[in-house]
């Protein structure tokens, strides 16, 4: 219900300098008299505003991340960031892909995920695949010129889709992804990182992003912390020492399936299928061994290289040193502290020792004159069975 309140304000005087301003000349519209209808949405809000007591401000702020929410649900009502999927720009040879060599196109490209890659989960892949196809379907550009290759290229998206929907394909595909087979190879040398201004800071610029590569391919995800990184110049020697222990037993699901020769189409010959087959498995075979051999080496590399190796070692030779010292002091009747508490543990652990000492020959004892006592039983029994 609406209340009137009257306010009595009396205005101020006018300053003695002010004058009327000059007629305009323009005549003003006469007033018009409107009734307003409760309903619509300025009515909707006015009503939000008031049930939920909130200022014009507070009211404008909860519009905004409704509508912000409301815009990242996709069509099954699950909050996704698309991160800007399928809008990367397509390259004249990306559009000009042959549908029938599937297997060497890049398939995270063709659907615009090349920024995200084997981090791009179920969702992003089906916003992508919608996008392209919306994009680049047959029908949407009949009869455009210029266009003659969108066919072509609507299969490779198909085929895309296909492969990345599809666990075991994508996996297989992930393992042979085109885009990190080229950084394979970019792995730092020993002059780089020996010559640069810091080595330190060369090594783990140079050393990390390859191991943050290579995780991805492990069986064995720890619990806590997930795969080994490299790690910083302060990591300890029990960190440095589990990295090192972890990448030398790396277990990779890598597999090499995807690169399979495909047996010759039409053919129903037993032979040729079981002799594909065989090649098959024997280059897969090869290419495991060769992807060991590729990581054992890169780790290798990195252990040779690696500042906090030579840090611990000179931790670990100055902590002998000083133990040497405490030791020199105590035979010079200047022991420190920890040679006092050195010492005191020898004797708590000799004093223990002797006890124990004490115990096991006192358990001898004790079995001897039990063995004793049986023999002697067993002679009166002997005796007691031949009689006078």
């Amino acid at each position: 219900m609406a209340h009137v309140v009257e306010l009595s304000v009396v205005p101020p005087p006018l300053p003695s300098s002010w004058s009327p301003p000059k007629p305009s000349g323009k005549s003003i519209s006469p007033l018009v008299s409107r009734r307003l209808l409760p309903a619509g949405p300025a009515f909707l809000a006015h009503v939000r505003r008031v049930v939920h007591d909130l200022s014009f401000e507070e009211h404008d702020k909860h519009l905004q991340e409704e509508k912000k929410r409301l815009a990242e649900l996709n069509g099954e009502g699950v909050i996704v960031d698309d991160l800007g999927v399928g809008d990367e720009d397509e390259t004249e040879e990306l559009l000009s892909l042959d549908p029938k060599e599937w297997k060497k196109q890049d398939h995270y490209a063709v659907l615009g995920l090349s920024h995200l890659r084997y981090k791009a989960n179920d969702a992003q892949i089906k916003i992508a695949h919608r996008k392209k196809v919306l994009k680049h379907h047959p029908d949407k550009k009949a009869g455009t010129a210029g266009d003659s290759n969108d066919d072509a290229f609507f299969k490779c998206i198909q085929k895309a889709h296909e492969v990345l929907t599809n666990p075991e394909r994508r996996r297989q595909f992930d393992s042979v992804d085109p885009y990190y087979s080229l950084l394979e190879d970019d792995i730092p040398t020993s002059s780089q990182i020996t010559k640069a201004k810091d080595p330190s800071k060369a090594f783990f610029r140079g050393f990390g992003p390859v191991f943050e590569r290579e995780a991805r391919f492990s069986k064995v995800v720890p619990k806590e912390g997930g795969v080994p990184m490299l790690g910083g110049v302060d990591d300890s020697k029990e960190k440095v020492e589990g990295f090192y222990d972890f990448w030398y037993n790396f277990d990779s699901w890598r597999s090499f399936e995807y690169l399979d020769k495909e047996v010759n189409e039409g053919s129903d010959n037993r032979d040729d299928k079981r002799y594909t087959e065989k090649k098959n498995k024997t280059e897969r075979a090869r290419r495991k061994k060769e992807d060991i051999a590729r990581l054992r080496s890169i780790v290798d590399l990195t252990l040779s290289l690696d500042p906090r190796i030579k840090r611990i070692k000179e931790e670990e030779k100055a902590a002998r040193e000083a133990k040497k010292k405490g030791k020199l002091n105590s035979a010079s009747g200047t022991a420190t502290p920890n040679a006092k508490e050195d010492e005191e543990k020898k004797k708590a652990e000799e004093a223990k020792k002797k006890e124990e000492e004490e115990l096991a020959k006192a358990e001898a004892k004790k079995a001897k004159a039990a063995a004793a006592n049986a023999r002697k039983k067993a002679r009166r029994a002997e005796r007691a069975t031949d009689g006078p």
